[in-house]
């Protein structure tokens, strides 16, 4: 246990002074009483035997006043409180192929709306992230609670180029190990060369770490997604992969060529399932909504520190009112 204002305990030398106090008018009283019984008065005082039970209201009194100056030395104790908390990184597939209309107005759109009211819903202890990634994965923001900047990042992304599952999942991984730390680049239709290798750390560090991989599931850049996959469940980081679109696919134009887009489901689920997530598919913009009801962090124990000052409080002021009860259930009055 600690204290924020220690010093404090100083009103502590109070207390042994009203126990010296006490029992000095008491001392008084009873001479008092004993040189009154010698002129005739208060008969029989003297002959009454000391009764403990007037000491139990003064000692209650006495705990509770300790209680309370505690209390306003502010203690502080470890306390394993369940709480929403972790980090969760929106990793946005912004490849040509999120341009398709086959959700309107277009994949791209209906992700980025579907992410904000997520992020609009979250705890403030919930770090939200997120990584842009098309033939390459680069952080555009770096996990934090200030949801304005989230909104603003989502609200940046733009299609790009080709796709690349592994560059957004090791992209996540590095921006998870960020924590709070600056972003060195941002995203932008200039695309960085980013470090695909994830800074090694034990095995299972982040288990509170859930990437969120909105993507059609097009894989056509190296390397393999379910390496990257497999190293996100090595540090205990869950990915729930999202199909947005549909198997049949949909044609796209991109200068002047029509190309064929469709979802690859299978590549998804097995990123999910090698990583402990689960896989969705998103057929509508409604469905996306309905996802992310599901993807909330987890529920978990941490300890920490926690100011108790009410705790001692309380019960200083319970002791004070038993040992007022007991006085006046006595001795009719108030100790």
């Amino acid at each position: 246990m600690s204290f924020i204002w220690p010093v404090m305990f100083f009103l502590l030398l109070l207390i042994p002074i009203m126990v010296v106090l006490y029992f000095r008018l008491y001392s008084q009283r009873q001479r008092a009483v004993a040189r009154f019984s010698s002129l005739g008065f208060a008969q029989g005082a003297q002959s009454k035997k000391f009764d403990v039970r007037r000491l139990i209201p003064q000692a209650l009194f006495l705990l509770a006043l300790t209680l309370l100056i505690i209390a306003l030395a502010r203690p502080q104790m470890d306390l394993s409180l369940p709480r929403v908390e972790g980090t969760v990184i929106l990793a946005f597939d912004v490849s040509g192929s999120m341009a398709a209309t086959d959700l309107k107005p277009t994949r791209m759109d209906a992700a980025k709306a579907a992410a904000q009211d997520f992020v609009a819903k979250q705890p403030a202890s919930v770090q939200i992230g997120v990584v842009a990634f098309s033939d390459s994965g680069f952080s555009v923001q770096a996990p934090t609670n200030e949801k304005d900047a989230v909104l603003a990042a989502i609200y940046r992304l733009s299609p790009e180029r080709g796709t690349s599952l592994a560059s957004g999942i090791l992209g996540s991984l590095n921006t998870i190990s960020l924590g709070t730390a600056p972003v060195t680049h941002y995203y932008s239709n200039l695309t960085p060369t980013p470090e695909l290798t994830p800074t090694p750390v034990p095995q299972g560090t982040f288990t509170s770490g859930v990437i969120v991989l909105l993507t059609d599931g097009e894989n056509n850049e190296r390397p393999d997604p379910l390496q990257a996959a497999q190293a996100a469940a090595d540090r205990g980081v869950r990915i729930y992969t999202v199909g947005i679109g549909s198997t049949a696919g949909a044609d796209l134009k991109i200068n002047g060529f029509t190309v064929h887009t469709q979802l690859d489901e299978a590549t998804l689920q097995q990123i999910s399932q090698i990583s402990g997530g689960l896989y969705y598919n998103a057929q509508s913009e409604q469905d996306l909504l309905k996802i992310y009801d599901n993807l909330n962090p987890q529920l978990i124990t941490k300890p920490q520190e926690t100011e108790v000052t009410s705790l001692f409080a309380g019960v200083s002021i319970l002791i004070l009112l038993i040992g007022a009860t007991f006085s006046l259930l006595w001795f009719s009055r108030l100790p």
